[in-house]
């Protein structure tokens, strides 16, 4: 008897550890739409929302959604707080040094310029972008004077109120901002930044598998492309 509930408690405890191991934490920040925002019923909800849950779907994952501020969104993959980042980031060199990226579920984007007068000075002005995005960084490297702020939200604000001259991010992102408000245009050419936008998890983790089968698969069946196009529009680039 005392074998069977010693095998019985084994079983349980490899259970137990198997579920354990299944459920994955998808960080995001739930602050940049369409890509993520928080809905009016306080849920997780966007593009990588509905991408998110189709991926765990297809890996045989149970996922949970945990919203995390950007400029710690890095830090706290590696510190264990999440599984994976799934908000909108963009696979660069400088962060695969510290972290893994799947494929990207994103191809290469534009990043354009938005403000409120055509002649705005892009290239000596004040610049806002979000803080320790790719933007930012470029913009860091022109002539231009770099305004960050943590929240995307924020560098809109700063064109509207004076602070800042234009604001730089990516073009899915600002492009829908501007053409829902008629002070706002985009200007100036775009610009080609980043190697498209992927999941990002800690270095060595057996998931990047996981995930890279489920976007393939996504891929094959043109999936993913109509979920992209559902959320970014019929303009958007595609697979």
């Amino acid at each position: 008897m005392k074998t069977i509930l010693l095998s019985a408690a084994a079983l349980a405890l490899a259970a137990t550890a198997s579920m354990a191991q299944d459920m994955v934490r998808m960080g995001t920040e739930g602050a940049y739409p369409p890509y993520n925002f928080i809905n009016d019923d306080g849920e997780v909800d966007g593009f990588e929302r509905a991408l998110g849950d189709e991926l765990c779907a297809r890996a045989d994952l149970t996922c949970e959604w945990v919203l995390n501020d950007w400029d710690s969104i890095i830090p706290n993959l590696t510190s264990g707080n999440y599984d994976t980042i799934i908000a909108g980031m963009s696979i660069t060199a400088e962060r695969d040094e510290v972290i893994d990226f799947t494929q990207a579920y994103i191809p290469p984007e534009e990043s354009v310029y938005v403000a409120l007068s055509d002649d705005a000075d892009l290239e000596g002005g004040v610049i806002a972008a979000q803080t320790n995005t790719i933007q930012a960084a470029y913009v860091a490297e022109t002539g231009a004077t770099l305004l960050e702020f943590a929240t995307p939200d924020e560098t809109v604000a700063a064109v509207r109120n004076g602070e800042a001259d234009a604001v730089f991010a990516q073009g899915q992102y600002l492009e829908p901002v501007a053409a829902e408000d008629a002070d706002l245009a985009v200007v100036g050419a775009p610009v080609a930044l980043g190697g498209g936008v992927g999941l990002g998890l800690r270095e060595g983790d057996d998931l990047i598998a996981a995930f890279n089968g489920a976007i393939d698969s996504m891929k094959a069946d043109g999936t993913l492309n109509t979920l992209i196009l559902e959320w970014f529009g019929e303009d958007a680039a595609t697979w």
